[in-house]
């Protein structure tokens, strides 16, 4: 694509590309002609620039101002076009907003769905259906507001349950008169407008009107009213402190990227939103925080007090003055998470993650890891296997070895395999290791090496491992996993025959790592267990008679071992539950004959 740079000035701006007069990507610069020029510099861009550069054939640029007034015409025709290349945060849904029906005499609240409100009647959008019922709940307590359709109450003839449970006042039987009934919807529409403390001195001054001019049972029920406005504020708020702040919190993991947006009013959350967007957008925050901030923000009732980001952008000051321009309001902006806001903030950040968990399947997940895990190792192979192998036994009996095998598919169960440790073995882990990877050699002309194999324990388990197999040619990476101090988890480290193999603590490749030594460690001691009860079902317990499964049990969980059961006198065999004087006879003189 020719371009003639001397055309293009250096001023703030929008530039747009072309690919067939459809745009394909909008940004804006502080400079244009510096800004639209390095995308045909001589040096390697990422991905999206290199596709941007070959499919472009003609680009258009637009001065503004300010860059604020370009980065407001950016998010502007971002939402027009929908261009390819740029962070597209698609919005089909509607959301839910509380809803006067106040062409009624006696107007209804009630929950509807829209994507913007039509109407001052319209309060919102509060995100989650489930805050607009739970507000509409809250309303009905205080003020008694119906939520009935008018249907129902054009053909009420008495008060229905809602009215028993004081929580509307009648006005389908005439229990309320219109204006008084009208001071309430005001008192609710007051209370989702303005912060709670205003709606209680609001509430206060009413009361104290009425009680001036002796209207001591109307001011007793607003009394009332303000009762159950401080209760409401005593079970839903979680922090107090927090009047109006609305957090951005951003994250990414599988080369993926979670966004969840928290709205808190007067210390409870009122809304939620998240996104789910491909590729790691973090490299570029400024981008994904100005499209995030300037299409969640449609008017400037909706703006909060405050605004938190858990990433600080690299030009936080641009945001602000955008804000300013485009809502005449001037916003605190900050990445200042405290104390005060951290519960919040480590909110935002798990739903964030969540979002990325729940629409990556499994296959993605693990080949991703071993990716991961193959930057750390030094491994040339994508598709790479490990197994896992660790020892199980109960005081040095009935010992159970385990072998796990994972792919980047993840854990591939029909290859799992269980080893019976001799018994004269059995409680020696070390000899126990190279009996068990001397076997899975035997077996490798049917079931091939794995490329990695990981052993649970540390330094010793590591070099029997590694002797066991330094015979052979071409032998798998072997690795040991040693827990941490006092078995804290995320503490362990990695072993290889070069020393420790330094990986992070919060890497895809470490998690996995984690994983497979955890699901050889289940495999190994479930296997135990059955072991250790099937033994228990056939001893030489089975020919004394009185014995149950049960008791026999208790027997050996008590004395764990047939032979110190058969060493114990009648008083300790009687401490054991379900052993009788009788029984405890009866067992002596079997094992005495």
């Amino acid at each position: 694509m020719a371009l003639d740079l001397k055309q293009v000035p250096n001023t703030p701006g929008i530039y747009k590309f072309f690919s067939k007069n459809r745009i394909i990507y909008i940004g804006k610069a502080k400079d244009l002609k510096k800004r639209v020029a390095s995308y045909f510099g001589k040096s390697f861009k990422d991905r999206k620039t290199q596709q941007i550069k070959i499919l472009a054939d003609k680009v258009e640029t637009f001065s503004t101002t300010t860059e604020a007034e370009a980065l407001l015409l950016e998010q502007s025709l971002i939402k027009e076009n929908l261009p390819r290349f740029n962070i597209l945060l698609r919005d089909d849904k509607t959301y839910p907003y509380v809803h006067f029906s106040m062409d009624h005499k006696f107007p209804s609240i009630s929950m509807k769905r829209s994507k913007h409100s039509v109407s001052k009647n319209f309060y919102g959008p509060f995100i989650s259906a489930q805050a607009v019922k739970s507000t509409i709940k809250d309303l009905q307590k205080i003020y008694q507001i119906r939520n009935c359709s008018d249907t129902t109450f054009n053909n009420r003839s008495r008060p229905c349950i809602e009215h028993q449970m004081q929580r509307c006042s009648a006005p389908c039987v005439n229990l309320i008169s219109e204006v008084s009934y009208h001071g309430d919807i005001k008192s609710s529409q007051n209370y989702l407008s303005s912060s709670g403390k205003k709606t209680k001195s609001l509430m206060i001054s009413q009361m104290q009107k009425l009680a001036d001019q002796h209207e001591f049972e109307r001011a007793n029920e607003i009394k009332k009213r303000i009762k159950s406005l401080d209760l409401l504020h005593q079970e839903q708020s979680f922090n107090s402190s927090l009047i109006s702040v609305d957090f951005f919190v951003c994250v990414s993991k599988l080369d993926r990227t979670g966004v969840c947006i928290l709205s808190v009013r007067d210390g409870k959350i009122r809304g939620t939103k998240t996104h789910y967007l491909k590729g790691n957008q973090l490299h570029d925050i400024d981008s994904l925080f100005q499209r995030l901030i300037f299409s969640y923000y449609q008017n400037s009732f909706s703006l909060p007090k405050k605004i938190i980001l858990n990433i600080r952008p690299n030009n936080l000051n641009l945001i602000k003055q955008a804000v300013k321009i485009k809502f005449d309001r001037q916003i605190l902006i900050s990445t200042n998470i405290n104390s005060t806001t951290r519960k919040v903030a480590k909110l935002g950040k798990l739903n964030a993650s969540q979002v990325i968990e729940n629409r990556v399947n499994q296959s993605d997940k693990y080949s991703f890891a071993i990716e991961n895990l193959n930057s750390h190792l030094a491994i040339k192979s994508k598709d790479i296997t490990i197994e896992g192998f660790d020892v199980s036994h109960h005081g040095g009996q009935n010992g159970v070895a385990s072998a796990v095998r994972f792919s980047e598919q993840g854990p591939q169960k029909s290859l799992y395999r269980l080893f019976n440790i001799p018994k004269e073995l059995s409680g020696n882990d070390i000899g126990s290791i190279k009996n068990v990877l001397e076997r899975r050699i035997k077996k490798s002309s049917i079931n091939p090496l794995p490329d990695v194999i990981l052993i649970d324990g540390g330094k010793l388990q590591l070099e029997a491992a590694l002797s066991t197999f330094s015979n052979i040619k071409d032998p798998p990476m072997i690795l040991s996993i040693v827990k941490g101090s006092k078995r804290v988890r995320s503490t362990e480290t990695i072993l290889s025959k070069d020393g420790v193999i330094e990986i992070s603590k919060d890497s895809p490749g470490f998690f996995l790592l984690q994983q497979i030594r955890d699901e050889a460690h289940r495999f190994a001691i479930t296997a135990n267990r059955k072991k250790k009860n099937k033994s228990v079902n056939k001893s030489s317990l089975d020919s004394i008679k009185g014995l149950g499964p049960q008791r026999k049990r208790n027997l050996l969980n008590y004395f764990k071992s047939i032979k110190s059961i058969k060493e114990a006198n009648e008083d300790n065999l009687c401490k054991v539950p379900g052993i009788s004087i009788k029984l405890a006879r009866e067992i002596n003189l079997f094992y005495r004959s």
